[in-house]
């Protein structure tokens, strides 16, 4: 026997946000966590996000690097949002998840069963569960998101943020842009107090628009907003796939995090339900319970299916129609945002939310609408 080999409570391959938020709260319990991967020191670079109102109670307030109290987007003209969005500092994010009660093993995974991990080497790790916290898999087939980013000065962002806190979406054609182009918005929130993340990001393609399309959108939009951006400035690209893997046998190793459902395939955010749901997760876990029955209740099962339909009308929409899309949305009540954006076990309440969208439209859109598959 390799003298990796080991045992414990729970086995978690996957060692990014998702999986160690579930081995921190699973320690939180007296459980014991061996996490799985191949890179377990690599520093995490992403730009995490969410809505404060979404964040678990565990999570300690010096994780949040930047609070916005009212972001705002612009679609047909300029809305400001009546809900706090808050950008999370990452290396402190990645510090606090990293519990040193967490054994982990630098190894990449190759089979996965419900109780067994069978590394590349032959190293077999044994818990009592195996979670699947991989991440979504690229692929040409899956819906994605891509974006590009860069990170400026407070003060030279001033002329992009226009006297907003942020924009949250920016859906304005000063990138260059058309409606008979694949569109794609401005997201533009302060990390800190001293720098501003400036991102052209086109929100869900098959296939989504490349990162150096998104470059030169970007350049075009804060060239036309008086803003001339140092070739020093500090840069984020982004791509990933908001669909996971879609067979959900019941003898399926049990999956979470955007490998298991958590991201929201309409906007891509998943580290946010990833933190809340990792304390429902692991309760199950410590109680006897069936875990994947915790995450996946019926009513939750069915707001999973209205979204992917929600994906697919997005996939639908032309450029203008995208816009109207969100004008509407951004006209319903903070609370019916809230519901569709981030409640994902109230079915009658996404379900209300998409129906209103969808009478409120106009025609051309409904009739878009209409001609979108169900499922896919």
């Amino acid at each position: 026997m390799s003298t990796l080999d080991s045992s414990a409570d729970v086995v978690i391959v996957g060692g990014g946000p998702a999986g160690r938020a579930l081995a921190t709260r699973c320690i939180a319990r007296q459980l014991t966590v061996v996490v799985v991967d191949p890179h377990p020191h690599r520093v995490w670079t992403p730009t995490y996000s969410a809505w404060a109102d979404e964040l678990p109670s565990w999570l300690p307030d010096e994780v949040i690097a930047s609070r916005i109290e009212r972001p705002s987007v612009w679609t047909s003209g300029q809305k400001t949002l009546d809900r706090i969005y808050c950008v999370l500092n990452t290396p402190l994010l990645q510090s606090f998840l990293s519990d040193t009660s967490t054994k982990v093993r630098g190894l990449r995974a190759q089979t996965l069963s419900t109780t067994t991990v069978v590394c590349v080497d032959g190293s077999q790790l044994t818990g009592s569960v195996v979670v699947d916290a991989r991440g979504t898999d690229l692929a040409v087939t899956t819906a994605q998101q891509t974006a590009f980013g860069m990170i400026v000065d407070r003060a030279l962002a001033d002329p992009i943020l226009g006297g907003s806190e942020a924009w949250f979406m920016d859906w304005r054609t000063d990138n260059g842009t058309s409606d008979a182009d694949t569109p794609s918005f401005l997201y533009a929130v302060p990390l800190d107090d001293e720098r501003v993340l400036l991102e052209e990001t086109c929100l869900v393609g098959r296939p989504a628009l490349g990162l150096r399309e998104l470059e030169t959108r970007l350049r075009t939009r804060l060239h036309n907003r008086g803003c001339e951006v140092p070739d020093d400035a500090p840069i984020e690209r982004v791509r990933f796939a908001v669909e996971g893997p879609k067979d959900s046998s019941p003898d399926a190793v049990l999956r979470f995090g955007g490998r298991g459902g958590l991201m929201h395939p309409g906007t891509g955010y998943s580290v946010a339900s990833s933190l809340a749901e990792a304390d429902t997760v692991a309760k199950a876990i410590a109680d006897g319970e069936d875990p994947n029955a915790a995450l996946w209740p019926r009513s939750a099962k069915a707001v999973s299916a209205l979204r992917r339909v929600g994906l697919n009308a997005l996939l639908t929409l032309d450029s203008g129609e995208v816009t109207t899309f969100f004008d509407k949305f951004f006209d319903l009540p903070v609370e019916a945002q809230r519901s569709y954006l981030s409640d994902r076990r109230d079915a009658a309440a996404t379900a209300k939310v998409m129906a209103t969208l969808f009478r409120s439209s106009p025609w051309h859109v409904r009739k878009t609408l209409m001609r979108a598959p169900f499922f896919r």
